[in-house]
């Protein structure tokens, strides 16, 4: 077992905690000017582009201080219709994004970044009002990403002005080093002493839900209910999507999904590849970093897909978004991939983005932005035997044959003066970006509200009717 580390105050390297490629960029004007508009021209501004979006509905959104799912980033995909029509699509909702490591340094913050804005708007204002019975220390606990958090726990400890406990809990090793006892979240010490924790930040990215409970004293953000309601499970948060869209309709507003069909068993999901034209995306809802998601071009790869076993009962499938020529086939029509900018080559890549936010005292603010391409070119036709992974995946995440995760980060793409150009995107594609994250981070609060009681305890009975996949359900700890 690895014993704890215990970070003190003014322990912050920035060199630590960036890719060398990140902390040495000159971050792109656009984005600077991008994260510096204030809330009400991003409102007017979209309202002019969008004429049928009600104005007072989205700055209401806008304004929201979630209660559940307090700091999030989705990945988005710049896509357009045969008839040319852009937008941006989200894909996931994460509920502990990476992406700080990426960012280039803002001009006025060049210290600690956006490491020390996450922690000064969304953290530090998430521990007002403890309960008087829960005291102790804080805690970073985490199973990937050492680079990234380790870079909050020391900027915590900064802001806090305290020590902060910095811990790994993998997922072979719950409950072997963190306990809860009457709700109170206690860390196994380097001298075999359990120590109580009031509050603890949380990146456990692999079935968080199986070391952490629904219900705790100890304030832990995000809260588990944000991952089950959404954060960490893609079947929930087409749902929590869906819902929200009827809301959003009478406004002009709406989350921008690929065609979704949920509660999938794996035998009928040859039915729905079939019914998208053989072209499709299959997800295992509860996976993350790239995990669990298989996309389909071919028989060769459908049937491969059938042969590999699973943990859980039910998937989702969704349409799959390729090149113009070989896209799902939906109701709404196919849409394809702008990608990138041609090289050199005239090769065009595939490429995603990462929109990093978090809820402040004034509203749902973006933190970071980052794009990640595809390891091959998009083609325009598909070749017999041809792996389409390699073109439409993004995920920089490789899993290690020993558990263990590193990233590729010669597919990164950061926000910089070199590499932005090259994503073909412009201002109003990052305010859509923007907007479309914070939609869909607020769908899934709601829906974590939704199955949260006035007493704060979990409605089992309501989760089970919306995901009643009793693999998951055995894996939740309550309590």
């Amino acid at each position: 077992m690895k014993k704890i580390k215990v970070i003190q105050p003014d322990q912050f390297q920035a060199e630590n905690h960036w890719y060398p490629k990140a902390l040495n960029a000159t971050i792109h004007p656009m984005i600077n000017f991008f994260l510096n508009l204030d809330q009400e021209r991003i409102v007017t501004r979209y309202c002019h582009l969008h004429p049928i979006v009600d104005g007072n509905k989205l700055r209401e959104i806008l304004s929201q201080k979630t209660k559940h799912f307090l700091w999030g980033g989705a990945d988005l995909l710049n896509v357009t219709s045969s008839a040319g029509k852009r937008q941006m699509v989200v894909i996931e909702n994460n509920s502990c994004p990476s992406g700080q490591k990426s960012m280039p340094l803002l001009d006025d913050n060049k210290e600690q970044g956006s490491y020390r804005l996450m922690i000064e708007r969304t953290f530090k204002p998430y521990l007002k009002n403890l309960r008087k019975n829960v005291n102790g220390g804080l805690a970073v606990i985490y199973d990937k990403n050492p680079m990234e958090v380790s870079g909050y726990a020391e900027v915590i400890a900064d802001v806090m002005n305290e020590p902060v406990y910095y811990i790994e809990y993998p997922e072979n090793e719950a409950h072997s080093r963190v306990r809860f006892v009457e709700g109170i979240m206690q860390i196994l010490s380097e001298d075999e002493e359990w120590i109580p924790i009031r509050a603890a930040f949380r990146y456990l990215t692999q079935k968080p839900w199986n070391r952490l409970p629904l219900h705790s004293k100890t304030r832990i953000l995000n809260p588990i209910i944000a991952c089950l309601a959404g954060g960490r499970n893609k079947m929930v948060a087409a749902k929590a999507y869906d819902v929200f869209n009827a809301e959003l309709e009478p406004f002009g507003l709406r989350i921008n999904t690929p065609e979704t069909i949920w509660d999938v068993r794996k035998n009928e999901i040859p039915m729905w590849v079939k019914k998208m034209g053989g072209h499709a995306v299959i997800k295992v809802p509860y996976s993350n970093a790239g995990q669990g998601v298989y996309t389909i071009v071919s028989e060769e790869e459908l049937d491969k897909f059938m042969e590999l076993e699973f943990d859980y009962d039910l998937f989702i499938v969704q349409s799959l978004i390729g090149n113009s020529n070989w896209s799902s086939n939906t109701a709404k029509g196919k849409l394809y991939h702008v990608g990138t900018i041609p090289n050199l080559k005239n090769h065009t890549f595939v490429a995603d983005i990462r929109m990093m936010v978090s809820t402040t005292e004034h509203g749902i603010k973006p933190l970071c932005t980052y794009a990640r391409r595809a390891e091959k070119p998009l083609v325009d036709r598909i070749k017999d035997g041809a792996e389409s992974w390699s073109m439409l995946g993004t995920n920089l995440s490789v899993k290690n044959e020993d558990g263990s995760w590193s990233s590729d980060t010669n597919r990164l793409m950061l926000m910089d003066r070199r590499d932005f150009n090259k994503l073909g995107i412009g201002l109003d594609d990052l305010i859509e970006a923007y907007i479309q994250t914070v939609l869909s981070m607020v769908a899934i609060d709601n829906m974590a509200k939704l199955l949260m009681n006035k007493q704060g305890k979990f409605k089992l009975r309501l989760f089970k009717s919306l995901n009643n996949d009793q693999s998951l359900l055995d894996e939740i700890m309550l309590d």
